[in-house]
């Protein structure tokens, strides 16, 4: 059983694969935090706590018993205001005006499987032997105010999920000002804290902190997951390697404004918290109503950061990410945004897709531009009608001349925005966020529709829907492109303003279940002016992400090495643009690009007409490698070997779940004079096998790639790299 409870010592005890977390409740019903790390029996761990008495700043709760103050009780769900000075997971404001509430155990429910959230994306089970999920039900009585604490644990992967459900059983409204998805505490401090931070064109780059009594943490309120900050913090204990030592990692299944972060207070404890941020959030309770938190997902690992990010690429491939193209291999794709921006006709387009299929490339995308008056980007989002002046025979015409060249069609839309110069802002000015008597800020020229009502929801997925029935369209990619600013609802109440966000969450991930699930044949990539969205919670309806709008091959070592850190290569996106690069104005060889590329889901963001002969066969070798290795990339085990953030070369690998093939990336920066000898070593190898290398006769044994290693390749100029492709000798 993944979930024992020691009903004599009142103790919790979850099992992942080869993880244990342990909470234990009191007899006045709190719940301490016992545990989280590497597996243990546990026969007594309720002797794991201790209690001892602080001075009077740190105040008890039992006159009996000094040394119980929840001051210093390392707490599952601590609240503020009744003894505890920390961080708190919740807040409610009583019709009192106050916020002083004490949640204590009520009753608790072990369930197999794992029940879905309410309107949330989330993780899941497929059947009931996979997980187990504990339903623990804390209640305030003088209020009415119950908290369904939800943990699931899934056997196979080293992961819990953890959410809160708050509940209004009390006769009075209720005022939520908090609400977090997780907290646990530590019983020390001895951890740095990694974070993936940057800005648009430099996401996710990681960024490593040892803790300092007080508050450090990331948030967004941007009205999107953002940039600058992803929903996704971890510990890493003393020594902690790529490889080696313990390391706790925790992220939010959610696209919208977040929080996260540690707390170490004056005891050198550390509490760990996740959750919707609760700047500028508030959600108003009537009697019998209720609030679903978004889901965190833990992970521990005692093989590192590398163990850690395996864990997380595992569940997220297999029980985060949906549908059709769950489990199958995604079509290399030519995209024309680069090559034409909004200046193409029919027969551009054609022309750059003919170039695609005779390389071997299987999709084209269509990007922006060919909708209402598009000739810019100040005018048409929301009029999703073909701009018949590009395009006369309309896209049914266009899809199908590319479908005649045997390649799949995709389409760009960017359905959550409206442009002020647009139909759809003429006949409903009132549709998007904004605030009466404000002026409505503007960025790339357009401003945001309001997903918290009804009736924008509806609109979309008809607009949506109209245009994906028009034609045989295989890929959609679903672009977002600001911000939110004057975040308000022409519909809600003065008392629920504070809502809007949220709610705008909720409404998106309306509309995307219902036009994902009407059109599951359609692969669905997500974006947001690239990495601006790259979150668990959009990979439940899109099972990819554009992972930057910089495609620099340089650029993009951090940026998918960050990334990785966290979410499966099989999310990322990755495409060969061209030179000098459009967004920091590189030039690297078409072969590193293709390089770099190859270590995601591959395409070209480019004219494909203007290459020479030489460069056509380059691409054609490198469409065809990708074929033979995207089974690796999109769904091996991949291994960081080199560190961009720590070097000047950068190096990762596949290997397959059997161990019988690799794949190894390796990208040298800039060069220096007389280099010194380097040794690359491999990882995730059967040491017991030997391996050939493509192009070589000779086999090496798998224990003299990990421990020995390869030489490292010498290079004469910067930005170079090679690959190398191993398969086990039978």
């Amino acid at each position: 059983m993944a979930i024992r409870y020691d009903q004599q010592r009142s103790v919790f005890h979850l099992q992942a694969r080869d993880t244990s977390y342990v909470f234990h409740v009191t007899k006045q019903g709190y719940l301490p935090h016992l545990y989280w790390g590497r597996k243990v029996r546990g026969t007594q761990l309720d002797r794991l706590l201790e209690l001892k008495e602080r001075a009077s700043f740190s105040p008890s709760t039992e006159l009996d018993q000094l040394a119980l103050s929840l001051d210093t009780l390392p707490q599952e769900y601590p609240g503020y205001g009744n003894s505890d000075f920390r961080m708190p997971a919740y807040q409610v404001m009583l019709p009192n005006g106050t916020t002083v509430t004490d949640l204590r155990y009520a009753s608790h429910e072990i369930v197999s499987g794992k029940p879905a959230l309410e309107g949330l994306p989330a993780t899941y089970a497929e059947s009931g032997k996979e997980a187990q999920t504990l339903e623990v039900t804390l209640k305030d009585e003088p209020t009415g105010l119950a908290v369904i604490l939800s943990y699931t644990v899934f056997e196979s992967f080293d992961a819990i999920a953890r959410s809160a459900r708050i509940v209004n059983n009390g006769k009075d409204t209720l005022q939520l000002q908090r609400a977090f998805s997780l907290s646990l505490d530590f019983a020390h401090d001895r951890f740095e804290m990694l974070q993936l931070s940057g800005a648009w064109t430099r996401e996710r780059y990681a960024h490593k902190r040892k803790l300092e009594p007080g508050l450090q943490s990331v948030e967004s309120r941007r009205g999107s997951s953002s940039h600058m900050q992803n929903p996704f913090v971890a510990l890493l204990s003393e020594g902690a390697t790529e490889d080696h030592g313990d390391v706790y990692g925790v992220n939010l299944v959610y696209s919208g404004n977040f929080t996260a972060g540690v707390e170490v207070d004056q005891f050198h404890t550390a509490r760990l918290f996740i959750g919707i941020n609760p700047f500028d959030f508030s959600w108003r309770l009537e009697p019998g109503e209720r609030f679903q938190t978004p889901e965190a997902v833990m992970v521990h690992s005692s093989e590192g950061l590398g163990g850690m990010s395996r864990s997380f690429h595992d569940l997220y491939r297999s029980r985060l990410i949906r549908g059709t193209f769950r489990d199958k291999t995604r079509p290399i794709l030519v995209n024309n945004w680069e090559a034409t921006y909004f200046n193409f006709n029919a027969d551009k387009i054609e022309s750059i897709a003919r170039t695609g299929q005779e390389l071997g490339i299987e999709l084209f995308v269509l990007d922006d531009g060919w909708f209402g008056k598009r000739d810019n980007d100040t005018t048409s989002l929301g009029d999703w009608f073909v701009d018949r002046s590009k395009l006369p025979s309309g896209l049914e015409d266009l899809v199908g001349r590319v479908k005649r060249l045997d390649m799949q069609f995709g389409l760009w839309f960017e359905p959550e925005m409206i442009s002020p110069e647009s139909e759809l802002y003429r006949a409903h000015p009132d549709w998007c966020l904004h605030v009466e008597g404000r002026r409505r800020t503007q960025a790339r020229h357009q401003l945001i529709l309001d997903l918290s009502r009804k009736d924008v929801q509806d609109y979309i997925v008809k607009a949506v829907s109209d245009i994906l029935s028009s034609a045989p369209i295989t890929y959609v990619k679903w672009d977002m492109n600001r911000n939110m600013t004057e975040i308000g609802s022409a519909l809600l109440p003065a008392e629920r303003q504070r809502e809007t966000a949220h709610r705008y969450m909720l409404g998106l991930y309306d509309v995307l279940e219902r036009i994902t699930s009407a059109f599951p044949h359609i692969l669905f990539e997500s974006c947001s002016g690239g990495g601006g969205r790259f979150d668990a919670g959009m990979l439940y309806y899109m099972p990819q992400t554009w992972t930057s709008d910089n495609t620099d091959a340089v650029s993009r070592l951090k940026i998918q090495y960050g990334t990785s850190i966290v979410y499966p290569v099989s999310a990322m996106g990755a495409h060969v643009s061209a030179v000098p690069n459009h967004q920091v104005g590189r030039i690297t060889s078409l072969e590193t690009r293709g390089n770099v590329a190859l270590s995601g889901n591959f395409g070209y963001e480019l004219d494909l007409t203007r290459f020479t002969d030489e460069e056509k066969e380059t691409v054609k070798e490198q469409v065809a490698l990708y074929k033979e290795v995207r089974h690796l990339v999109q769904f091996g085990d991949f291994y960081r070997l080199l560190s961009p953030f720590e070097g000047n070369e950068t190096a990762w690998m596949f290997v397959s779940k059997d161990q019988s093939e690799a794949f190894v990336v390796y990208v040298s920066v800039l060069q220096e004079p007389n280099p010194k000898l380097g040794r690359l070593r491999l990882k995730g190898l059967d040491p017991n096998r030997d391996y050939k290398l493509d192009g070589q006769d000779a086999a090496y044994g798998g224990d003299e790639l990990m421990y020995a290693g390869l030489a490292a390749p010498q290079f004469h100029g910067d930005f170079a790299s090679r690959v190398y492709r191993f398969r086990a000798v039978e």
